[in-house]
């Protein structure tokens, strides 16, 4: 078994693993984000002129957040619905001319059960069965530095695609500086080894305390909100508290409401740093809209939102003087 592997190494080494072209396919199928980060979009062919470094092959995400107002900005409330990380499997719902609904795996919500359902450009997504079961059979990579770099070469010196936090790719050989790992349509790239974290598989990530989630959390304060976001590119509240527990190995619901579900409630005077606390229409008594993580000493950090004066960053604030004071809506537990 260890020749045969090494033998393979040499072949995605040398040659990089075939890559799969996208092809029509009946419903319920799985591909693969084939952009740093893709955006799914509330119906197929929403997408404004200013969208254009995100619905494209490749993306320019980064580009994209920085270039539109802030009323363009908001103005994406109600387009988007989430997003999806490279590699990461699609479920395939159906096809409408150059763009494809899916559903993301990986991001519970009661809205389907394969997972988060959006539209998707065609040209972000490809078939690969080779990369499928490398996802099913290797070790993987978890981005865990805020961004880093895919580079074809193991000292970095050629970059090719900057990935977010959370990115997981299968691994395919280690050195002391880098993980060679597979991609869903490049072949094998490297990526920094300081920049992220090796585990046989998603069980094996360690369980997390408060403290672990706090620390991660506090790593995004700053960052811009963007509505539908789940990269560190840019939240929306409920995309940054799952991504929180996701590099920390906890699956919880993608959206605000099921995350209060989903979790053991807790009273107000028993908070402790990790528990995620929910704010609702009509004084907390109506729909949840709002979700931040409690990190002690009576503040929360979250991803707040944007007003239409107003762009307004990831931050941590005091619990009782948040924007939303007057409609908490209670707490829950997931540790």
């Amino acid at each position: 078994m260890k020749i045969v592997f090494r033998l393979f190494l040499v072949f995605v080494i040398a040659f990089g693993l075939a890559s799969v072209p996208a092809v029509a396919q009946a419903d319920d199928s799985t591909e693969y984000v084939s952009v740093s980060v893709a955006t799914s979009w509330v119906d197929p062919a929403i997408d404004r002129p200013v969208d254009a470094p995100a619905v494209s092959n490749p993306v320019n995400i980064r580009k994209w957040t920085t270039d539109m107002t802030l009323g363009q900005r908001v103005d994406l409330v109600g387009m988007l619905e989430t997003q999806a990380l490279y590699g990461n499997p699609v479920r395939i719902l159906e096809r409408q001319g150059d763009w494809v609904h899916v559903a993301v795996v990986g991001q519970p919500t009661p809205r389907n059960t394969l997972g988060y359902p959006g539209w998707v450009p065609a040209r972000q997504l490809l078939t690969n069965p080779v990369f499928g079961e490398l996802q099913a059979a290797r070790p993987f990579a978890l981005v865990t530095s805020n961004t880093t770099w895919l580079s074809k070469d193991a000292a970095g010196r050629h970059h090719e695609m900057e990935l977010s936090a959370n990115t997981r790719l299968p691994v395919l050989a280690r050195t002391a500086a880098a993980v060679l790992v597979a991609t869903p349509d490049r072949g094998s790239r490297w990526l920094p080894a300081k920049d992220v974290r090796v585990f046989a598989k998603a069980s094996d990530i360690p369980r997390p305390t408060g403290a672990d989630l706090v620390r991660t959390a506090k790593k995004f304060v700053g960052l811009h909100y963007l509505w539908a976001g789940t990269s560190a590119f840019g939240f929306d509240c409920s995309g940054f508290t799952h991504t929180v527990y996701a590099l920390n190995g906890m699956t919880i619901p993608r959206d605000a409401g099921p995350q209060k579900v989903a979790g053991t409630p807790v009273d107000k005077a028993d908070l402790q740093v990790g528990d995620l606390i929910f704010y609702a229409y009509n004084h907390g008594t109506g729909s949840v809209h709002h979700v931040g993580m409690y990190i002690g000493d009576g503040y929360e950090i979250d991803a707040p939102g944007n007003s239409a004066t107003q762009e307004s960053p990831l931050e941590i604030v005091k619990v009782d003087q948040h924007r939303y004071a007057d409609e908490y809506a209670g707490a829950v537990r997931y540790l």
